[in-house]
């Protein structure tokens, strides 16, 4: 808006309005950029901020709405049951989101790809897997999630590749995604695989020859 009114204004200074017009370009682009008010010291520093925590009391800094420090990982911790290799690029968008979270959202979408590799599916087409895992028992709803984030940020662009409509939102989405998809296809069979080892051998020797006999 402001730079339309610049770019209308003809009673400015040509001079003036390409300061102007810099100006918003470095607002734009997040740039940390001074600006002179008045005496030899007095500046205004524009997108860079700080904020105090209100527990903790500590100071936090913000360029251009991106955490900068303290660089702590942000978002939900990994699902442990997850594949190590998965966990490491799942840590590392978590330590990256705060500055980056287009970075961050990109490697998230290659541990979406490689999580369902793990799953058997092929992780060549996020569609075809996708409606391959629900028919194994993947909820509706995490599926329409996934749809959600896959169509938001640009359904064209691959894993592992940045696409500069992602934000921290969508990045944080994919967290808890990720982990949604390893607890239902992951940890919750397992859980009930191990408890179903616990019962005496009798139970289960009975149990497996009524499931025979329901198949004949």
């Amino acid at each position: 808006m402001f730079r339309a009114v610049l770019n209308e204004g003809k009673q400015l200074p040509e001079d003036v309005k390409k300061k102007q017009l810099k100006w918003c370009d470095d607002m734009d682009f997040g740039l940390i950029f001074l600006e002179k008010v008045s005496g030899y010291i007095d500046y205004i520093a524009y997108n860079i901020h700080l904020s105090k925590c209100y527990h903790c009391k500590k100071i936090a800094v913000w360029i251009h709405g991106n955490l900068i420090f303290p660089n702590e990982k942000i978002g939900v911790i990994p699902n442990p049951d997850l594949p190590a290799e998965i966990i490491r690029d799942f840590e590392e968008a978590r330590s990256i989101l705060g500055e980056s979270p287009r970075g961050a959202a990109a490697l998230l979408r290659l541990c979406v790809q490689k999580l369902c590799v793990h799953l058997g599916e092929k992780g060549k087409n996020i569609d075809d897997d996708i409606v391959s895992l629900v028919k194994k028992g993947l909820n509706p709803l995490v599926k329409k999630s996934l749809d959600i984030v896959r169509v938001i940020g640009n359904e064209a662009v691959h894993p592992g590749v940045i696409d500069l409509n992602d934000d921290r939102d969508t990045a944080s989405q994919l967290l808890d995604l990720i982990n949604s998809i390893a607890d239902q296809m992951i940890s919750h069979p397992k859980h009930v695989e191990a408890m179903y080892e616990k019962l005496p051998e009798s139970k289960r020797v009975a149990i497996e020859k009524r499931d025979e006999k329901s198949k004949n």
